[in-house]
């Protein structure tokens, strides 16, 4: 038998991964003039792309206008009984997040990025391995590696995802019929939003949390309302709960958790989705035989992304929280702007990372807690202004929520901002400009804030946080 011939290549980068962190940085890295190389063993945009952020919005967006749909009668008009096709519900998520992966292959060509498909393995500092199907297909080498293998489902011990009647994310996003009764362990921002979709369709759905409240990293008061909300809606919640077992017999799940009190609880459900957070896609990297230091299964990086062996770099979800896609593609920027030599960047302030649900309600925020605040012994200011009180959530008809304000109180320095209501996601980055600008409270009071626009709650709170709010 002939042998294998291994494809040998050499490239100023090579990118390990191809989602929202990768693939960013492979075309910023060529855009610098770059040979570059990017490895992805599944598909181009990663896990956000295909299997998270963009396809998860497409069926929350089908929740959106399902649930307008139902309360036609509040905004004058008659829709006959409506319904929905879970089908079509799906396809449309699946097209959305095929149309956009296939866009993600074309800026691969326009920008002469060389993409192999296959799984990496560092063969040293300099050098990674690429197999396909147990075999080497190709060894290519790099002044700069740069790893953004990303994250995948937690499991709880004992509890394993079969795809059928415990599912992980990835088959909540594809569900062939929408369950009667849900059982979604872990109320982070996964969880809440999947609770989101399923209750709007009529799941009967029940909340598993160890953490004695709702969306625990984000501000008390969100949390408290979210929860409120949820409630109802019929969602039905369990907190500082842990789950002991979940047997599937006959196609159903037979759970059983501990509540806060101690007390042994026991429900049967017919789905159940794992929540409860992501580990880093670190196996079968090399990662210890190069010396690469690892903290809680995540890789050790500095402010630069810098790895503990020089010249392999680590960005995204395989790194430090916050665990989102656009931190992914920011470290991706400043790490390849860094390389290619600028000396002028600023490494990235995590407390300048907007975070943002897309449930209904959302929920978005950027910086410090109140309590986040006093924990560090800052006095603060904080504002706070009610949708209810807003014209344009009026008009809307959607007047839940608010917009919540923390402020050094001897500086005046914008520490955190925190919302919680309609199209909030889109809001919160003028907070996110607000705090990365070092806008003071003075510089907000005097900014001109449009008429009608959700936006003038965002003014009204930092009116409020210096007893100045109009409309309170």
């Amino acid at each position: 038998m002939a042998e294998r011939k291994i494809d040998k290549q050499s490239f100023d980068l090579v990118v390990v991964g191809a989602g929202p962190g990768g693939y960013v940085a492979a075309i910023r890295a060529a855009q610098l003039g770059m040979r570059v190389a990017l490895v992805e063993s599944q598909h181009l945009g990663g896990t956000c792309l295909n299997w998270g952020c963009i396809p998860t919005k497409s069926l929350l967006k089908s929740a959106e206008v399902y649930q307008q749909m139902k309360n036609a009668d509040d905004y004058g008009l008659t829709v006959s009984e409506p319904g929905f096709d879970i089908e079509k519900i799906v396809q449309r998520s699946r097209s959305t997040a095929g149309r956009l992966s296939r866009g993600i292959r074309y800026l691969m060509e326009k920008n002469d990025i060389c993409v192999f498909e296959g799984f990496a393995s560092l063969i040293d500092r300099n050098a990674v391995s690429i197999s396909s199907n147990g075999a080497v297909i190709a060894s290519i080498t790099a002044p700069h590696i740069l790893l953004a293998t990303g994250a995948r489902p937690r499991m709880i011990p004992g509890v394993e995802a079969d795809g059928e009647v415990i599912w992980t994310a990835r088959e909540a996003m594809t569900p062939k019929a929408v369950p009667e009764s849900l059982l979604i362990i872990g109320a982070g921002a996964i969880g809440i939003e999947f609770a989101s979709f399923y209750s709007t369709f009529g799941s009967e759905v029940t909340v598993i949390e160890m953490a004695d409240r709702i969306l625990p990293q984000e501000d008390e008061d969100i949390s408290r309302l979210a929860m409120r909300s949820f409630k109802k809606r019929g969602v039905q919640f369990s907190l500082g709960s842990s789950v002991r077992s979940i047997d599937v017999k006959g196609g159903r799940a037979y759970a059983r958790w501990q509540d806060a009190a101690g007390n042994p609880q026991e429900a049967v459900f017919d789905r159940v989705i794992m929540a409860v957070g992501v580990v880093a896609n670190t196996e079968h990297l090399g990662l210890e035989a190069q010396g690469i230091a690892m903290e809680k299964g995540q890789v050790v990086v500095n402010e630069w992304s810098q790895t503990t062996v020089e010249g392999i770099y680590a960005i995204g979800d395989m790194t430090a929280p916050p665990l989102l896609a656009h931190k992914a593609s920011h470290e991706a920027v400043t790490c390849v702007e860094r390389i290619a030599g600028a000396d002028d960047l600023e490494p990235l302030d995590p407390l300048t990372v907007p975070s943002c649900i897309y449930s209904a309600p959302q929920v978005a925020s950027v910086g410090l807690t109140e309590s986040q605040a006093k924990a560090q012994g800052v006095s603060v200011r904080v504002g706070k202004f009610d949708l209810s009180n807003l014209g344009k959530a009026q008009a809307m008809g959607d007047m839940e929520g608010f917009v919540k304000t923390v402020f050094d109180a001897e500086t005046g320095e914008l520490l955190g901002a925190h919302m919680i209501g309609a199209d909030v996601t889109e809001l919160i980055q003028g907070y996110v400009i607000a705090r990365k600008m070092e806008t003071t409270e003075e510089e907000l009071m005097e900014t001109v804030f449009a008429h009608p626009t959700m936006s003038e709650a965002m003014h009204e709170s930092v009116l409020d946080a210096y007893d100045r709010a109009i409309h309170h």
